[in-house]
């Protein structure tokens, strides 16, 4: 499974059957994109290296993709620990899973939840959960953005909750 980071937004529009086939063109079998945001779920005896696949997107496309591979299993024991406790999405309140490429190491360890923003719910050693709530402008936790600033030197990217169940549902298909 990889996750990319920022396809499809502003003018970096890809259809999803060009970014498969750079896929399958790495030799990866049954690849298939779930959501237009660069998630793709493939089968593979040997998954290729964030950094291939970063080299062939660049090639193919002309500009710079952050690369992280997770495989379903992981995804499902994520899910299976139940980060977020009780916690529940819903019109106000939307929960995120944050995958980091490298180690998060001390990177958090400073940060203040925003109350009415986002709260950091759960750090592992490359991803962290937020539960972030709907801000008067309609975007949700529009302070996490700042947190991106934090991880400079490390490729992150975020997705929804509901996402990653959803491509867990995918890859099982």
């Amino acid at each position: 499974m990889a996750f990319l980071r920022g396809i499809n937004l502003g003018r970096r529009n890809i259809k999803m059957d060009q970014l498969c086939q750079v896929f399958a063109d790495l030799g990866q079998r049954n690849v298939r994109s779930v959501i237009a945001s660069g998630n793709i779920v493939f089968e593979s005896d040997r998954p290729p290296s964030p950094d291939d696949i970063s080299a062939a997107l660049f090639s193919r496309f002309e500009f710079e993709v952050g690369t992280i591979i997770r495989s379903i299993a992981e995804l499902k024991h994520m899910v299976g620990l139940q980060p977020f406790g009780d916690r529940q999405s819903n019109a106000d309140t939307k929960l995120y899973l944050t995958l980091c490429a490298k180690n998060i190491g001390n990177t958090l360890e400073a940060v203040q939840n925003i109350a009415g923003d986002f709260e950091i719910v759960r750090v592992q050693e490359k991803e962290y959960f937020t539960r972030a709530f709907r801000q008067p402008n309609g975007r949700f936790g529009a302070g996490m953005d700042k947190l991106e600033h934090l991880f400079k030197n490390n490729i992150i990217t975020t997705r929804n909750w509901n996402t990653v169940q959803r491509i867990i549902e995918k890859a099982q298909q």
